[in-house]
């Protein structure tokens, strides 16, 4: 065949996402043979994919994804808060979300599975992003509410590193809107003091009653020093006995108990939260680097 022109490399790079370069050697290699030069790029995603999966993703974006009776918050991680805010790994992110949110899947491996583009998986996608970024990208969690037509979901993405959604029965959208930014603000681990459990509780009443007994008080007081303290703690990390954060005198309880409302239920997710970041000297850096271009 003749030569590579820079149209048939424009059209490779449409129809595979891969760098002009790697577009252009892969045509070369397919000896101008469009499918096979696709197939040529495929399968360097793939290895490059294999490559990277063993660096530590933990910056990325948090997407949210709403429709009438129902929402979800997905998160994606990657290296870098640069790759972070890249147009195609943006416009990824907020696709997986869409398709999380209108197909359903039971699970990550069912959504990774899930058809992005005719004849591409969420997968094929992940893996040719990570041929055109040269980072590690995981799809990593989603989790997804539905309302009742009596309820309302409250969304909310701060800097795009912070999503939640919030399931309100009775109130309105000003109240769930605001209880989303709450809940990204606050950081409530529970709703109530309800959802706490038995050992989280045991746990803050052993280590406040041996506080109490550092304090020199009488035993007789120490019962109900143990009960102020272990009740303020669960105020601090349940939701509903948080101050509001528009008005800290009032506490989220007391706001919805005015407006004739119940938080069902909620979910927060952070980028990288969970996730161990190992961080590595200059010099073991550079090494990694030269071992990585001689492979």
């Amino acid at each position: 065949m003749g030569d590579i022109t820079a149209a048939m490399v424009k059209e490779l790079r449409e129809r595979t996402g891969a760098g002009m370069m790697e577009c252009k050697k892969a045509l070369v290699e397919a000896n101008g043979d469009m499918q096979e030069a696709e197939d040529i790029i495929a399968k360097s995603g793939h290895k490059k994919a294999a490559k990277s999966a063993s660096r530590t993703a933990a910056e990325g974006r948090i997407a949210i994804a709403s429709a009438a009776n129902g929402a979800v918050v997905v998160e994606i991680n990657c290296e870098t808060d640069f790759v972070g805010r890249d147009e195609s790994f943006v416009q990824f992110c907020e696709k997986v979300a869409n398709i999380a949110l209108q197909a359903k899947p039971a699970d990550i491996d069912a959504l990774l599975n899930h058809s992005f583009d005719a004849g591409i998986s969420v997968e094929d996608a992940r893996k040719a992003l990570i041929s055109r970024l040269g980072e590690n990208i995981q799809v990593r969690r989603f989790n997804a509410v539905t309302a009742s037509p009596s309820q309302r979901i409250g969304s909310y993405i701060h800097n795009f590193r912070i999503g939640v959604l919030v399931l309100v029965e009775g109130g309105d959208d000003a109240l769930a809107k605001d209880l989303a930014m709450h809940i990204a603000a606050m950081k409530p681990q529970y709703v109530s003091a309800d959802e706490v459990p038995e050992n989280v509780v045991a746990k803050e009443k052993e280590i406040a009653m041996e506080r109490a007994k550092q304090s020199g008080k009488p035993e007789n007081i120490l019962e109900k020093i143990v009960q102020g303290q272990v009740q303020k703690h669960l105020n601090e990390i349940c939701l509903l006995g948080q101050g509001f954060f528009k008005d800290p005198d009032q506490s989220v309880g007391a706001l919805l108990k005015s407006a004739n409302a119940k938080v069902v239920s909620m979910i927060r997710m952070e980028v990288g939260e969970g996730i161990e970041v190992i961080k590595k000297s200059f010099e073991e850096e550079v090494m990694a680097q030269a071992r990585g271009s001689k492979s």
